[in-house]
């Protein structure tokens, strides 16, 4: 497969059954073959993106002491401004080429995961960031549950299966600058090769290069999306819940060539994750002789620990 396959939610959200089926037979077939689509007809428009592309450039064009003061110690990086080079990809000791910001879930105050969620960061020099960064948070989020229905349907699942897991869950939103290129980097790209932690990606910002996806033969592809297309993929915790039924695709970030080393990148990818009770156990009609189990029984919580530990925002 050369190409990531596109797919629009509005067949899902239609009412009528066969369009609904062949959504899900799209995105399960792209899901079990490459891991990544593009996804047409979600929840953002296009006032509620220029304006969340206006606040997070003016966020990172703050003065470097201004950004960290938002840079919170001892939670990990959950929530607030990690900066530059902070992060890096498990297994490679260079940090990423980036800097990012991190929204979190916004939940009521009797709820039982209030006490685990650390409170977002407010940006004071900036009234409208947090306003416009919970609204894309909550339609992002909305855009999920529907393709978790889809997946749960692919699987044999009730359609429903995912939402007790979803709905509060840990998931985050991470706006990235990529800042210029300065000079020639050591081993050093904007985002190493990796996969990610969660159930599923939903990124915005995948309109230009940059963005490689490697498929099954070892090729890194191109991920270019639409202007009206999120850029979705299956993350590590889907990939051990499904057996590897469903696969989470190794995916890179790129730097540009040298002409474009003076330009910044944004992009904005909302990494959607469970409550941290869910059990992440293979589940069973995911497993048979050809198929053996491939991994640990873990908790949501307890493998996001361990991951996070992996990428440095965590030291033991």
């Amino acid at each position: 497969m050369q190409n990531i396959p596109s797919v629009d939610l509005r067949d899902f959200l239609s009412g009528d059954p066969e369009r609904k089926q062949k959504f899900v037979n799209e995105i399960g077939s792209a899901f079990e073959n490459i891991g990544f689509v593009a996804l047409k007809g979600h929840f953002l428009n296009d006032q509620l993106v220029d304006e969340l592309y206006g606040e997070i450039r003016k966020f990172f064009s703050l003065p470097i002491a201004t950004k960290h003061n938002y840079e919170i110690p001892g939670i990990g990086g959950q929530r607030g401004y990690v900066s530059f080079g902070k992060e890096h990809a498990k297994g490679r000791k260079e940090g990423d080429l980036k800097e990012f910001w991190h929204f979190g879930q916004y939940v009521d105050k009797d709820s039982k995961y209030a006490s685990e969620y650390p409170d977002n960061v407010e940006v004071a020099e900036l009234p409208r960031f947090n306003v416009v960064g919970k609204e894309a948070y909550q339609m992002l989020e909305k855009t999920g549950v529907y393709v978790l229905r889809a997946l749960a349907l692919h699987l044999g699942l009730d359609e429903f299966y995912f939402d007790q897991y979803a709905k509060e869950g840990n998931s985050i939103l991470r706006p990235i600058h990529y800042p210029p290129i300065t000079s020639e980097p050591e081993n050093a790209i904007r985002a190493a090769a990796h996969g990610d932690i969660n159930l599923i990606t939903l990124l915005m910002g995948a309109q230009g290069k940059g963005l490689q996806v490697q498929n099954h033969d070892g090729e890194w592809i191109d991920a270019i999306a639409q202007d009206d297309e999120l850029v979705i993929n299956v993350g590590d915790m889907l990939s051990r819940h499904t057996n590897n039924k469903l696969k989470s695709t190794i995916h890179q970030v790129v730097n540009p060539p040298r002409e474009l080393w003076g330009t910044s990148r944004y992009s904005i990818p909302f990494f959607m994750h469970p409550v941290s009770d869910m059990r992440l156990d293979c589940l069973e009609n995911c497993i048979d002789a050809e198929n053996p189990k491939k991994f640990e029984d873990i908790t949501a919580g307890d493998y996001l620990y361990e991951r996070l530990v992996d990428l440095g925002l965590i030291k033991k």
